[in-house]
């Protein structure tokens, strides 16, 4: 069930309607049917996998108790890797099992032994690496002695499957979703409203820039060496507006439909293309998954702390982990890889943290510094998506060695992007728009989130109406969340 689809348009006013007429006067019960709701949204990917998420959820559940009850140490150690293990096993088995028996087989090929390994062939459960960093997160938290244990099983169920987030996140904390769950929730129109404006602007995202640039940026992709290297650094601009609109876009339609029912969802995104340096893009980039790789792995291992060796390990091990994550290909390492380098030059010269604020904060006027500063920073940004966007590192090297061809220097036109549907100067345009309209909201939580407050009400309407024209009009072929392969 997609967020763009007519069936969760119908989803979500039948239990908005059930959580706050019908289950609003007992907590336990609108915990229930949001734990029903989930698994109901869960199981319409595939009902299969819905006995794989349940038995993770009781797999965490229990072994946090065992480890708060444990009295010594090695106990709460054995429930504690126990937890781990499974659940890595689950999405080792899953996702990196066929990638890992044919990198070994091509290393053992490469010194002349011949080796065959069985490839599964199964389908990777869609969200099992957000709803596994969920429960890792809990049992984490509970050996740390951060948190106590969830008495209720529904309420932790909930907080692993809570639907707007369960298959494409973002990643929750126990520490802050759980006290949502246990705690009677009053409706709030004016929070009720904010939702909405967010899921409009995530629709928005999705399916006006999103969808579209994903048009081009597959034509584009799937036959670099039929375009100019004009066209091909287009293919590579289209992709990067995509995946930020597509994930950021989800986020906000998440953000917005869980505000809907009175809970708060860790923020996501802050405006990452408007990042001074690459440190300042990973704080605003998938923040939800920065921040745990950040408090459970990188600082474990020792963060910024030791010498240089150490520090540069530690990124290079976070950034090869976080590709890693997110899929079984040396694409995927190869672009973390590439992110480490990026970032290496700011942690050993303790210039990491030197943009915290957004900006040109308080309507201030952008300098000329910073103007550059966003402008290379989202070009390093936009290199290192080739490999995310490839197949393989030779298709992504080739890609490379086609932008940086003569033909870079003709002009792209719209006879060699023929054969979509949409017109990609329109699409071009909308972006633009986009992106001023990102400018004009980015000390906002979202970018409409403030935008029309003070107009006078026709004119704020006006302008919510021509998002919802502007959705279904540039409206081509649905295309599912990217990271919902993740």
């Amino acid at each position: 069930m997609l967020f763009n689809s007519l069936n969760f348009a119908l989803f979500i006013p039948v239990v908005f309607l059930l959580y706050w007429f019908v289950t609003n006067r007992n907590l336990t019960f609108q915990n229930i049917l949001l734990l029903v709701a989930s698994y109901f949204f869960y199981a319409c990917w595939d009902y299969r996998f819905l006995f794989l998420l349940i038995f993770s959820i009781f797999l965490d559940f229990y072994t946090g108790h065992k480890i708060h009850s444990a009295k010594r140490q090695a106990g709460k150690k054995f429930w504690l890797w126990l937890s781990v293990g499974v659940n890595l096993g689950f999405l080792g088995v899953f996702k990196y099992y066929n990638f890992f028996a044919g990198s070994f087989t091509d290393l053992l090929s490469h010194f002349g032994f011949r080796a065959s390994f069985t490839t599964l062939n199964i389908v990777l459960p869609v969200g099992i690496s957000f709803y596994t960093f969920h429960g890792l997160s809990y049992v984490f938290d509970i050996y740390r002695k951060r948190i106590t244990p969830c008495k209720s099983f529904v309420e932790y169920s909930v907080f692993v499957s809570f639907f707007p987030l369960l298959v494409a996140g973002p990643i929750e904390r126990a520490t802050h979703l759980l006290p949502q769950i246990q705690q009677k929730r009053i409706f709030d129109y004016d929070k009720a409203v904010d939702g909405l404006k967010q899921i409009l602007w995530g629709l928005f995202k999705k399916i006006v820039i999103a969808d579209n640039c994903a048009e081009f940026a597959n034509m584009i992709f799937n036959n670099p060496a039929h375009y100019p290297g004009s066209t091909l650094v287009l293919g590579a601009l289209f992709f990067t507006f995509q995946i930020y609109c597509d994930f950021s876009g989800y986020s906000d339609i998440a953000l917005g439909v869980a505000r809907l029912f009175g809970i708060e969802l860790l923020r996501n995104f802050a405006y990452p293309y408007f990042s001074r340096d690459i440190a300042e893009f990973w704080r605003r980039w998938h923040i939800s998954l920065s921040s745990w790789f950040k408090d459970y792995l990188y600082i474990p291992l020792g963060g910024s702390r030791g010498n240089t060796w150490s520090r540069i390990r530690n990124t290079f091990i976070i950034f090869l982990v976080s590709g890693l994550w997110h899929g079984a290909n040396w694409t995927f390492l190869a672009w973390g890889a590439l992110n480490a380098i990026y970032f290496i030059p700011l942690l050993l010269s303790k210039r990491n943290r030197t943009h915290i604020d957004v900006v040109a904060k308080d309507g201030r006027f952008i300098s000329i510094k910073e103007f550059f500063q966003i402008i290379f920073t989202f070009g390093l940004t936009a290199f290192a998506w080739i490999f995310f966007r490839s197949e393989s590192i030779g298709a992504a090297l080739n890609y490379i060695r086609g932008i940086f061809s003569r033909s870079i220097l003709t002009i792209p036109t719209g006879a060699s992007l023929s054969g979509g549907s949409s017109n990609p100067v329109t699409i071009i345009a909308l972006t633009v728009i986009f992106i001023l309209m990102e400018w004009a909201g980015r000390e906002q939580l979202f970018a409409i989130a403030k935008t029309g407050l003070k107009w006078p009400k026709p004119l704020r309407w006006t302008f919510y109406l021509t998002l919802v024209i502007a959705i279904f009009y540039f409206c081509g072929i649905q295309q599912q969340f990217v990271y919902f392969q993740f």
